[in-house]
């Protein structure tokens, strides 16, 4: 119920932060602090920006790069990426989202080993991460199954 009250005080920004982390952070959803911060401070972005004479279009664009910084790389997204597009024989679709939430606390030890910024997965070592975590998920359904 307080998310449901909070979520009505969000600004436009607050409320596609929340759809995205919902998407792509999922282990951050609960963390409302977190999210009216940002809110706020993409808010505040934009109203400096035009303050100084930019056009809404780039205003908006700085205040979307101030409400998701940090969160261009998402952990989360990789794995639902490698069990869809590695182990679509083996997990139903329905399953991927659920089974990715699971594996993402057991495959930290996994991603501490890369610098994940922004544009990880534009980097060279997206590939050699991706590799790893198909080898550590297949282990673990092996082990454990779905």
């Amino acid at each position: 119920m307080k998310q449901n009250k909070h979520s009505a005080e969000l600004s436009y920004y607050g409320l596609y932060l929340q759809k995205y982390i919902i998407e792509n952070h999922p282990d951050k959803a609960s963390d409302s602090d977190f999210i009216a911060i940002r809110d706020e401070l993409a808010a505040d972005t934009f109203e400096q920006a035009r303050r100084v004479g930019y056009p809404v279009a780039e205003a908006h664009e700085l205040a979307m790069q101030s409400l998701l910084q940090g969160l261009h790389f998402s952990e989360f997204r990789t794995i639902e990426d490698v069990l869809e597009n590695e182990f679509s024989d083996t997990v139903q679709p329905e399953k991927i989202r659920p089974l990715a939430l699971s594996l993402l606390s057991r495959m930290k030890d996994v991603f501490a080993g890369y610098p994940l910024t922004d544009d990880f997965a534009q980097s060279s070592d997206y590939n050699s991460l991706y590799t790893e975590l198909t080898g550590a998920i297949a282990i673990y359904i092996e082990e454990y199954g779905i």
